[in-house]
């Protein structure tokens, strides 16, 4: 089978790393891939109505198409598979304006309407897809994976007395809940430190009650709250290694990935009890606490520092079965 695969989002973080993690095992197999990474925007007026026909011929000489992404070019005379990774902006007000949540499903329905089938990365996701799109085409469930750089991890004996949040800012993230549930926790344990790693651009304009609670924190208990910003993959895993704790309080995810980054790194995992982290990390020795429930949180973050470093038996989840996934159902 030939088939031609987006790869204009590669090198991205996101789904950028969702596609560079597949595309090995794509390139493993009896099949052949054609690439497409033209210099045309993806979401762009450029993209529907002018791709550049060179690229259009090489596509429509493929069997199928494959997107990691719900973008599709027009002028595909071939069967497309996209991907919905989840639909965020339609579920969790105040993301995007009006415009920016209608330009947002303006894509994900034109994606379901051009798609043979649609990929997505958890059994929740499909749900709120089929709820918002009304979609009738065939959804697959393929699941996200430990990218290639957590391989061959070192586990660290000696932990340090950090606690380590991992996204970005956006409230469905929680990091409002976890904040109220440190500053507790730091009435009985003031030596630990709360790390938030992410870029924190547009930090005050983006929550200013979340920096507000960071401000008086840190005013009662010097800098026990710092952000490191962006961070390489390396720093990333010295830092979960080390951390003794990772909490992830999340009000919404498609997938969630930063828990099973934890885990691998010999680091405990306290988790908001929401409905894809019960799908994802049910069998995973992790802490749920009631999701908003400051209090529960803070009682699981202390309760959870008292245990060992967690023990996987076997890998639930990897790309490679992802890869294996999306390349069956292309058939």
């Amino acid at each position: 089978m030939k088939i031609a695969v987006d790869m204009r989002m590669s090198g991205k973080s996101g789904i950028g790393t969702f596609l560079d993690e597949i595309v090995p095992y794509f390139n493993e197999s009896s099949n052949e891939i054609i690439f497409i990474k033209p210099n045309v925007g993806t979401f762009s007026l450029k993209e529907i109505f002018a791709f550049p026909k060179d690229e259009l011929k090489k596509i429509n000489s493929c069997n199928v198409y494959f997107t990691p992404y719900c973008n599709i070019p027009g002028g595909i005379k071939i069967p497309v598979f996209s991907t919905i990774h989840d639909v965020v902006f339609l579920d969790v007000k105040g993301l995007s304006g009006k415009i920016g949540r209608l330009a947002r499903k303006f894509f994900y329905r034109r994606a379901v309407k051009k798609s043979k089938a649609i990929f997505t990365v958890s059994n929740f996701s499909r749900k709120r897809i089929i709820h918002h799109l009304k979609c009738r085409k065939p959804i697959h469930v393929v699941y996200n994976g430990l990218p290639s750089y957590f391989n061959n991890i070192e586990k660290c004996q000696n932990k340090d007395n950090s606690i380590i949040f991992i996204g970005n800012i956006k409230k469905h993230k929680g990091l409002s809940v976890l904040l109220d549930a440190f500053e507790k926790v730091l009435d009985e344990k003031s030596d630990l430190k709360l790390l938030i790693v992410g870029n924190n651009k547009n930090f005050r304009t983006e929550d200013s009650t979340v920096y507000s609670k960071i401000e008086k924190i840190n005013s009662i208990h010097t800098s026990s709250i710092s952000f490191t910003g962006f961070v390489e993959n390396e720093e990333l895993k010295n830092l979960l290694c080390k951390a003794k704790l990772l909490v992830q309080p999340s009000l919404y995810e498609g997938f969630g990935i930063p828990p099973l980054q934890a885990l691998e790194c010999g680091t405990n995992a306290v988790i908001s009890d929401i409905e894809v982290f019960k799908e994802i990390y049910g069998k995973l020795p992790v802490t749920f606490f009631k999701s908003e429930d400051s209090e529960d949180l803070k009682n699981k973050i202390l309760e959870t520092l008292e245990k060992p470093q967690p023990q996987i038996k076997e890998k639930i989840y990897s790309y490679k079965k992802t890869a294996q996934l999306i390349l069956e159902n292309l058939k």
